[in-house]
């Protein structure tokens, strides 16, 4: 059989008869390659799988787990702002980048947004703000006319792009006469007001779905265990159970909301709180998924919730990229911790935070984050692609949603992957390389593939 070598940017390939069909997307820590796609890289001969196979990933496919629902960012307040900034024809043109589903595009598929405020607002808001001293337990003054200015017309754009957008909406404060110190920041909520809040978020629901946007899943509290940022709300395991087994999961079931109720959306150093929550049966029969963010703790945490209730969905809804990092580190730490260690820990979602800001990092409330980094770095229509939109891409255009994990195994610790098939029936392959460049085996029912994988580089391979 004759053989061809080619050499393509230092990676090389030996080219049998054509046995599979493969795509190898590569991102490396120093930017040389950025979503670089190599075509067709294909078996090796079988004298090089004995030099390889000490940097094996075996696949069993006949072995399943989750089912993946999708990638996505945060779309704060500011970052709408900041799109709708752009002039049409350059804001269409990144949103079809990132949300399209050609090949050229990231097929990005979900979002997540804010009920009210973020800290990534210019201001602080809710849907029902009064003048001190005046309630609203009936919610009768409550609107989402904020929303209508940029976020709105922004997820209609979007989806126009993208008809399986899938939203999922956080609050970080109820309106602030609901809340014990009567401040946006910190505090609890009244329990006199739980069943005001429970409507809060039925109504919410239905004055998006009226504005043309649906809302598929409902986190109850951003970070319910810090009360600093602005915006913010303090909940504890046991006021969050109380609140949607007796208001907020009845306050559903009688408007037959079908959005998703997600707990916790905190991080992963206390797998406790969300497991308090689904101990109690009434509270459990009305969540579907606990979320997380990987600010403390770590990713292994998830399995914890996922083995003591496995009948529950993981997501992964949060984590930053700050002004103080660097793409090679931020780029490798997500990419094993937040991409590939959450997904081989159960989480079928994963949510960069957040989609844009400005070159200062603004917009931001007063006491909300100074330093948070963009997917995107927006001045007027001018755009920075930034390190997490590189991790996003890595995962997103590939993996698509109906996906479901298979089993691996490793024999290189140098090397962390997670393994996918798709509902087309190809397979993924994200392989994470933390060392220096190596030959990499795919061993999938006995038979080998190899592929060089760059010094620290992620590779994304598809057949």
């Amino acid at each position: 059989m004759k053989k061809v070598i080619f050499i393509l940017s230092t990676m090389l390939f030996f080219i049998t008869e054509s046995r599979a069909q493969f795509s190898q997307t590569v991102t490396t820590a120093d930017g040389r390659f950025l979503l670089k796609q190599i075509e067709k890289p294909l078996l090796l001969p079988k004298q090089f799988n004995e030099a390889a196979s000490k940097d094996t990933v075996y696949i069993n496919e006949g072995s399943q787990y989750q089912t993946i629902e999708g990638f996505g960012y945060t779309l704060t307040g500011g970052s709408a702002t900041l799109l709708n900034k752009m002039s049409q024809e350059k804001r269409h043109a990144i949103l079809k980048e990132i949300f399209g589903q050609e090949s050229n595009s990231m097929n990005v598929n979900y979002l997540r947004i804010s009920i009210g405020a973020s800290d990534l607002d210019a201001t602080v808001f809710s849907y029902d703000d009064l003048k001190e001293g005046e309630v609203d337990p009936d919610l009768i003054k409550m609107s989402i006319a904020p929303d209508q200015v940029n976020l709105i017309p922004i997820l209609k754009e979007i989806q126009t792009i993208q008809p399986g957008l899938k939203i999922m909406a956080s609050p970080w404060s109820p309106p602030v006469w609901m809340k014990d110190n009567g401040q946006s920041k910190g505090g609890h909520l009244i329990p006199t007001y739980y069943e005001s809040y429970a409507q809060y978020f039925v109504k919410y629901i239905q004055l998006m779905r009226d504005a043309g946007i649906t809302i598929n899943a409902v986190t109850i509290q951003n970070e319910p265990e810090h009360g600093g940022n602005n915006p913010s709300m303090l909940m504890t395991a046991a006021e969050q159970t109380s609140f949607i087994k007796n208001h907020l999961g009845p306050a559903f079931k009688y408007n037959s909301i079908q959005t998703e109720i997600v707990i916790w959306d905190h991080n992963a150093d206390n797998p406790t709180y969300p497991i308090q929550i689904l101990n109690d049966s009434v509270a459990r029969s009305f969540v579907r998924a606990a979320a997380f963010h990987l600010y403390l703790g770590h990713e292994s945490a998830l399995s914890k919730v996922h083995q003591a209730h496995p009948d529950k969905k993981i997501y992964f809804t949060e984590q930053w990229t700050g002004a103080k990092g660097n793409f090679a580190g931020d780029f490798m730490w997500h990419m094993e911790h937040i991409v590939i260690g959450t997904m081989s820990n159960w989480s079928s979602l994963v949510l960069e935070w957040n989609l844009a800001n400005d070159p200062k990092y603004g917009p931001h409330t007063q006491g909300g984050c100074t330093e948070c980094l963009g997917a995107l770095t927006i001045a007027g229509s001018d755009l920075k692609r930034n390190v997490s939109y590189y991790i996003i891409g890595q995962v997103a255009p590939f993996i698509t949603p109906g996906a479901v994990r298979i089993q691996t195994k490793s024999t290189n610790a140098q090397i962390h992957s997670v393994a996918f098939k798709r509902p087309d029936g190809k397979k993924v392959v994200v392989a994470l390389n933390t060392g220096k460049e190596c030959v990499y085996t795919i061993d999938i029912e006995q038979k080998k593939y190899n592929f060089t994988l760059p010094e620290k580089s992620a590779s994304t391979i598809v057949w």
